[in-house]
């Protein structure tokens, strides 16, 4: 009888446990991965609303100390600029005057100084952590992902290439995007 009782306790799962429990897993790996997946989408989409609205409260706060957007002006200082700072040089309608103007000093003017003072460069920075990316892409904190238009009209862009699109005359900024997202909504559109 001892060796039955010891027999017993040896006994494991049989090949048809094993495979229910394989399938079970299965079961749920299908139903939860892709649960995850459209979380990861709905986070990026959240992340490019956010990064849009800082940018769009930047643009209007810069347009109601200067009544100008920024980028519509230039932002080179002809030379004016505080010993220990940094002129901006970008030409009126450039991404280039965009970003200095957002992420320098500013004057009544436009014109940008990388170190502020009480009287000439008394306004900014508006966006002390630099433009941000847009979320999809990963593109939009450099000139070269900022396309700058003037005609003051609704943007539409008219392909996917992210980053920022952006009007000096209306203040409109946009994601580069004609992409949709979740939804199917374009990225423009957020």
């Amino acid at each position: 009888m001892p060796s039955t009782l010891r027999h017993a306790d040896q006994r494991g799962f049989t090949l048809v446990e094993l495979l229910i429990v394989v399938i079970i897993m299965a079961i749920l790996a299908a139903i939860v991965i892709p649960q995850f997946s459209s979380a990861t989408s709905d986070t990026k989409e959240a992340a490019l609303d956010s990064n849009l609205a800082g940018l769009r409260n930047a643009v209007e706060l810069y347009k109601a100390q200067h009544s100008v957007y920024p980028g519509d002006v230039t932002s080179g200082s002809g030379g004016t600029c505080n010993t220990t700072g940094t002129a901006g040089n970008g030409a009126a309608d450039s991404a280039q005057a965009l970003m200095d103007q957002l992420l320098a000093y500013s004057s009544t003017t436009g014109t940008t100084c990388t170190v502020g003072d009480a009287t000439t460069y008394k306004y900014g920075p508006y966006l002390r952590k630099g433009l941000p990316n847009d979320a999809i892409t990963g593109k939009g904190s450099v000139a070269a992902d900022i396309v700058v238009t003037t005609p003051g009209t609704p943007l539409a862009p008219a392909a996917a290439t992210g980053g920022w699109a952006y009007d000096t005359k209306s203040g409109q900024v946009v994601m580069n995007s004609n992409a949709t997202d979740s939804k199917g909504a374009a990225y423009s559109t957020h």
